[in-house]
């Protein structure tokens, strides 16, 4: 069964438990996933749901520290328990040192020597580890790499 299959299977199951909050994250979930079919004319795979998940994650987490500032906790909540539904669509997360060694290899791989480098050290991590890890992180990682 593919993501997208299960996305919709899990909406029908949140229906059938009346999980409100749920169902609403899941249905804002299968709009994203077909709004971007329709405006990329695709069929979206696994990989990208992962994208679409990862982007609507990225949102709830600006919209998490936007509200903070404002003081609004109650809106924080509401953002924080979608984004813990979406997490659930994401594959397993590489551990740190996992990290570490995927860009260790990337910048012997590529031959960077310098900050200059970068873009290419990210063009071959990023099929790799796309939805797996926080590409901030990685991006800092590479930095700090190329630094040496």
């Amino acid at each position: 069964m593919g993501l997208r299959d299960q996305v919709t299977e899990d909406m029908k199951n949140a229906m059938r438990a009346k999980e409100t909050a749920r169902l609403g994250t899941i249905r804002l979930l299968l709009s994203a996933i077909k709004q971007r079919e329709v405006d990329e004319r695709i069929v979206v795979d696994d990989a990208g749901v992962v994208s679409t998940v990862e982007k609507m994650i990225k949102q709830r987490k600006d919209s998490i520290s936007q509200f903070e500032k404002a003081g609004r906790d109650d809106l924080v909540a509401i953002e924080a328990a979608e984004m813990i539904v979406l997490q659930a669509y994401l594959p397993a997360q590489l551990s740190d040192t996992e990290v570490e060694a995927a860009v260790a290899a990337a910048v012997a791989s590529t031959g960077a020597t310098g900050p200059q480098d970068m873009g290419k050290v990210i063009g071959v991590l990023k099929p790799q580890l796309a939805g797996k890890a926080d590409m901030g992180k990685v991006s800092g990682l590479v930095k700090a790499a190329l630094a040496q």
